[in-house]
């Protein structure tokens, strides 16, 4: 009888393996690393994406936004810098009028690139406090504080912050990097920014 009863035991410790054992298993299966190299999403750096993305922190692309300052449209414009475009229009007129905001942004765009052209020669590439410094976010701190702002800092290292807050460096470190290139702009918008630009 007793080798009987040792038999039977023998063969459960056969036919079943330690629960711990076989979780253990299971564990080292499921948390063991992939070696597969996923790619990498493609990240758009064109010139769109650079107005996208200024237009979406200024307004979160709303071209009826008008804030508690003034400044209006999907890129917070004044009164006074588009009157200095040669936009003399209504805040009515102007958040009613979706392909006028998207000229006037060229045409400032146009007239920073040229205000600002030693800067963007001198620093584009460069580091400043910790910034890679690019044309594109040069461009976007001067939309921000304007050009005096912009030469301000670069000379001087003063830091202008908006009513807001947000500092120049902050916008030279967030949009820095997309290129200026005004490929895929519409020829329409462009040819009437460059008209205006050329009246500057």
């Amino acid at each position: 009888v007793l080798i009987i009863i040792t038999f039977g035991l023998f063969l459960l410790c056969v036919m079943y393996d330690d629960p711990l054992d076989s979780k253990a298993n299971e564990i080292e299966i499921i948390t063991k690393p992939s070696t597969e190299i996923l790619p990498q999403p493609k990240v758009d750096r064109g010139f769109q994406a650079f107005l996208d993305s200024l237009a979406f922190k200024e307004s979160t692309n709303n071209y009826k936004s008008v804030n508690r300052w003034g400044y209006m449209g999907k890129y917070q414009f004044g009164h006074y810098t588009l009157r200095s475009l040669g936009y003399d229009i209504s805040r009515t007129e102007f958040i009613n009028n979706p392909d006028l905001q998207e000229k006037a942004m060229l045409t400032l765009l146009l007239h920073n690139q040229k205000n600002l052209s030693k800067v963007i020669e001198r620093w584009d590439g460069k580091y400043k406090g910790g910034i890679l410094i690019t044309e594109s976010g040069i461009l976007a701190a001067a939309h921000l504080g304007g050009p005096r702002n912009v030469r301000n800092y670069f000379r001087y290292g003063i830091d202008f912050k908006d009513a807001n807050g947000t500092s120049i460096s902050k916008y030279l470190k967030l949009f820095g990097g997309y290129e200026i290139d005004f490929d895929g702009v519409d020829p329409i918008h462009w040819e009437y920014a460059y008209q205006k630009y050329a009246l500057l």
